[in-house]
């Protein structure tokens, strides 16, 4: 779960540098070759945002979806165990005033 979380965000910034790049080429051609050129290059840069509109919404929807798994998992696990959930929270509280009052 957390190898796919990474590649994701790797294949997004891999996407996004790849989109500036072009982006970056278009435009210094497009400046070099008249209107007619620029027109393709606007479209062609629109489609290139549109597609990462839309792998960002995606990304979302799948990091929404996780999130929501995870709190139903938690609230089943302290539902199933409630006095175990409270000693594990006493346990961590315990150790972080402990640690805090160490320094």
């Amino acid at each position: 779960m957390n190898t796919q979380g990474i590649n994701g965000k790797t294949e997004l910034a891999e996407s996004l540098r790849h989109m500036v790049g072009e982006a970056e080429h278009f435009l210094k051609s497009a400046a070099d070759s008249g209107d007619e050129t620029f027109a393709e290059v606007r479209e062609k840069v629109l489609r290139q945002v549109r597609e990462m509109r839309s792998q960002l919404e995606a990304l979302e929807d799948s990091a929404a979806y996780k999130a929501r798994q995870a709190v139903r998992a938690t609230d089943h696990a302290v539902h199933a165990n409630p006095y175990g959930a409270m000693g594990l929270a006493a346990a961590a509280g315990l150790l972080i005033g402990f640690l805090a009052a160490r320094r």
